[in-house]
C-alpha cells in the first residue's frame, strides 16, 4: 500500500510565494505515495486563502488569527495531519519551490531507513548550487549552532547522513514519531524546529539529510543589525517576547534545549554575546570570512552504506 503524505505549512501575507509554492508542489513526482496539503493562514490580509481557494481547491485551509507564528502555526496543521492518520507529515515553508523528484527521494529514504527523520538539502532559488541552512553543526565555543556560508552542491556527501538537527524548511516526519514525542514547543514562537528535531533525536528517531532531495528556498530578509538600531529599539528587540532572531528568551531556551546539554548550552549562550561584543560572531560578516572544509569531510563518519 502506498504511503499516504500531508503537506503542512504555516502561512502569513506572502500570496505570491504561497501559490508559487504550490504551483510547485503540484508538478511533482509522486509515484509511490498518495500526498494532500493543509496550509494554516495565520491571518493573511493580502488574499492569500481567497487565492489558495481560487487555485487550489484541493488543498485545506486552516485559519489563525494572525498571532501563531511558525511554531504555532505549524502544530496546529501537524494536529489537523494528524487527524487523517498519515504515514508522514511533510512540514515545510512556504518560500520553497521542490525539485521534481525532492518528495519522492524524502520518502524512500524514510522507507529505506526506518525511525528516522528526514530533511532534504535547501538551496538558494538565487544561486540554486549553494547550500542554505542545510547540516549546522553545535560548536559551543563558536556560540552554538554554526550554519554554513560556503557550501555547495559539489562539497556535501552524496548519500543519506545523519546529523543532529534538521533546519525545519522541508522535513518530513513519520506521524508515528510525533504521536511519540509530541508537538513543537510555542514557546519558540519562529523558531520551533530548533529544540524539535534534537528533542526527537534523543527519543530514538535518527535524524537524516538526503542529498538527492532538494528544495529551492527563498533568500532570508535583510534584518536590521542591533549595531544600528536606537537604544530603546534594541533594548525592545532583546527584552520584550517577539519573533526576533535577537531575543534573548528565544537565544537561551533555543541554545538550552538544541544543544547536546544543559552545560553547553548555558556556556554557548554567554560565549555567543561574547563573540558579538568582539564583533567575532559567526552569524554576522565574520563568518563569511571563515574557511570550510566541505560537508563530505564533516560527515564522512556519519554517511550512511547503501
Amino acid at each position: 500500500m502506498s504511503p499516504r503524505i500531508t503537506v503542512v505549512t504555516p502561512v502569513h501575507n506572502r500570496r505570491a510565494d504561497t501559490l508559487r509554492c504550490l504551483r510547485s508542489l503540484r508538478h511533482i513526482d509522486r509515484t509511490g505515495f498518495e500526498l494532500d496539503v493543509i496550509i494554516v493562514d495565520d491571518g493573511s490580509t493580502d488574499g492569500t486563502p481567497e487565492a489558495v481557494a481560487a487555485d487550489f481547491p484541493e488543498v485545506k485551509i486552516i485559519s489563525g488569527n494572525g498571532s501563531l507564528f511558525y511554531t504555532a502555526g505549524t502544530n496546529l496543521g501537524l494536529k489537523e495531519a494528524l487527524k487523517n492518520n498519515p504515514d508522514y507529515i511533510l512540514a515545510i515553508n512556504d518560500d520553497s519551490i521542490f525539485d521534481e523528484k525532492c518528495v519522492r527521494r524524502l520518502v524512500e529514504c524514510a522507507e529505506k531507513y526506518p525511525h528516522s527523520v528526514v530533511g532534504a538539502i535547501l538551496l538558494l532559488w538565487n544561486q540554486p548550487h549553494k547550500l542554505f541552512q542545510t547540516a549546522p553543526v553545535w560548536r559551543t565555543w563558536l556560540g552554538g549552532w554554526r550554519h554554513w556560508h560556503h557550501q555547495t552542491v559539489w562539497t556535501i556527501p552524496q548519500k543519506p547522513f545523519s546529523v543532529d538537527l534538521i533546519v525545519g524548511n522541508c522535513v518530513l516526519y513519520p506521524a508515528q514519531a510525533i504521536r511519540e514525542v509530541g508537538l513543537m514547543n510555542e514557546k519558540f514562537i519562529q523558531y520551533g524546529d530548533v529544540e524539535y528535531t534534537p528533542r526527537l533525536r534523543r527519543s530514538g528517531w535518527r535524524l537524516l539529510i538526503e542529498p538527492k532531495a532538494r528544495v529551492f528556498c527563498k533568500p532570508n530578509d535583510q534584518r536590521t543589525h542591533l549595531r544600528q538600531m536606537s537604544f530603546g529599539k534594541m533594548l525592545k528587540t532583546l527584552f520584550t517576547n517577539n519573533p526576533s532572531g535577537y531575543n534573548l528568551f528565544h537565544r537561551f531556551f533555543s541554545r538550552m534545549e538544541g544543544a547536546p546539554n544543559r552545560l553547553a548550552g548555558l556556556s554557548a549562550f554567554f560565549i555567543f554575546h561574547l563573540r558579538w561584543l568582539f564583533k567575532r560572531n559567526y552569524e554576522a560578516n565574520f563568518a563569511l570570512r571563515q574557511k570550510e572544509i566541505p560537508l563530505k569531510e564533516t560527515y564522512r563518519n556519519r554517511i550512511l552504506s547503501d
